[in-house]
């Protein structure tokens, strides 16, 4: 025991030294500054190619959502579990060689070229990350949790990171570790996430730039917009739109609904009227709550 809390602490220690250093170092290599720089360039393009052209600049809730890309990215996320999940690693590559194997798997990935690693992490990660988020609304009580997403009432590419705290810690237990076990080390995670936050900045943004024959493929506003759809069809009453970067997931799984432009309906859940509206009351959301 005293051999994995040393290994948190130190994974945690490193891990919280290395965020400082990115924060005060600004350099093209850390992801403090990508987030930053991502999201002004989204933000600019939300500006420059509006979808809803009356939809104010400063929307709705958007100083609430760009506390939250910190606050998940940094303050809970990526701090916390990269410490444990080194100790799970650990475990599991010791309880290989209690039984006489070795993480052979992770040996063969390590040895491929580094774009196909990184584009089977990539996919390999979204592809869980999509099954997740079918969790997320067919499982009641993740629901109750996923709502803080669905309390968005204006979109904007911040709302892709307004998430309540417990996502993480469903999302990166099926997620991260797993993929840790297969070899891929933070600096190969980072980088899957940066495509991932560009797509997912994108398809949440109030953008208006077409995709042609790619929508089959990465997910969009046009396509994402109806995932936050208040009324849904009968016919889907468990969600639809489930893509988080990827859209094709929906197509091959027959989750897929754009009857129509969604520029204008409304979003939300049934009941958001009563949903708190400022970030502490939705992260202790639902204790306390009737609406379960």
């Amino acid at each position: 025991m005293q051999h994995y809390w040393e290994i948190f602490i130190q994974s945690f220690g490193s891990y919280w030294n290395y965020l400082r250093h990115a924060i005060l170092n600004p350099g093209w290599n850390n992801y403090f500054y990508w987030l930053i720089g991502i999201s002004l360039v989204v933000w600019f393009l939300e500006m420059a190619f509006p979808w809803r052209k009356n939809q104010p600049r400063i929307r709705e809730d958007f100083w609430l959502d760009a506390f939250y890309m910190f606050f998940n990215f940094f303050l809970f996320s990526l701090v916390g579990f990269f410490a444990v999940s080194n100790v799970v690693v650990e475990l599991f590559n010791q309880l290989l060689g209690l039984v006489g194997l070795k993480n052979g798997l992770a040996i063969e990935i390590n040895a491929l070229p580094f774009w196909l690693k990184i584009t089977f992490a990539f996919i390999l990660k979204d592809f869980i990350q999509w099954n997740v988020h079918r969790l997320l609304h067919a499982n009641e009580k993740l629901w109750q949790y996923h709502k803080v997403h669905h309390s968005v009432k204006q979109m904007g590419f911040a709302a892709h990171l307004r998430f309540h705290w417990m996502e993480n810690v469903v999302y990166r237990s099926i997620q991260y570790i797993p993929l840790a076990m297969l070899g891929f080390g933070i600096n190969d995670y980072i980088l899957a996430n940066l495509i991932a936050l560009v797509i997912g900045h994108f398809n949440h943004a109030n953008i208006n730039l077409p995709l042609g024959p790619l929508k089959y493929i990465l997910n969009n506003p046009q396509m994402h917009i109806w995932h936050h759809a208040k009324d849904i069809p009968a016919a889907y009453p468990r969600g639809i739109n489930f893509g988080i970067s990827l859209s094709i997931w929906d197509y091959i799984f027959h989750t897929n609904y754009i009857p129509h432009s969604g520029r204008d309906i409304e979003l939300g859940f049934p009941g958001d009227e009563n949903f708190p509206k400022d970030f502490t009351h939705q992260a202790i959301y639902p204790a306390g709550s009737k609406d379960k």
